[in-house]
């Protein structure tokens, strides 16, 4: 049975803590390809990620939803159409954070499944940090 408005509401186990890193803010700014020293800063405070840096704690949720063989969703299949991120606080460097995907919203039309998710990222102490909300786009195969 494909995904359907009746998973709206599932929620996933929280992925393992994800430290945040003065390495890793530095791979993702570089990538990014932004010399905005605002995400830098000297030996004695913490760096602090650029916003779209939640998106990396995020998807690392959604292998949980992707292995549920109730849904009958393939990552090979799927399209990310849309994204947007709530912000509580910035993640900085030393943050412990994890990552909570629970299924929003779901519209089943022909073989295509549009699908919302929302990603909750606290940090392991409790403090809500962001939503990063997907919108996916995935395509069923044929029936035959």
């Amino acid at each position: 049975m494909p995904i359907g408005p009746e998973h709206v509401g599932r929620t996933y186990p929280s992925t393992a803590p994800y430290r945040v890193s003065r390495a890793k803010i530095l791979e993702f700014v570089k990538s990014l390809g932004d010399p905005n020293p605002a995400y830098l800063a000297d030996d004695d405070t913490p760096f602090t990620a650029p916003p779209t840096f939640a998106a990396v704690i995020a998807a690392s949720a959604w292998g949980a939803m992707f292995d549920d063989p109730d849904l009958g969703l393939s990552l090979q299949r799927t399209v990310h159409a849309a994204q947007r991120f709530d912000i509580e606080r910035l993640m900085r460097e030393g943050d412990d954070v994890t990552a909570t995907l629970t299924i929003t919203k779901v519209h089943n039309r022909g073989l295509t499944d549009m699908v919302t998710i929302a990603v909750k990222l606290d940090t392991v102490d409790g403090e809500h940090l962001c939503t990063a909300t997907s919108t996916l786009l995935n395509t069923r195969e044929a029936a035959e």
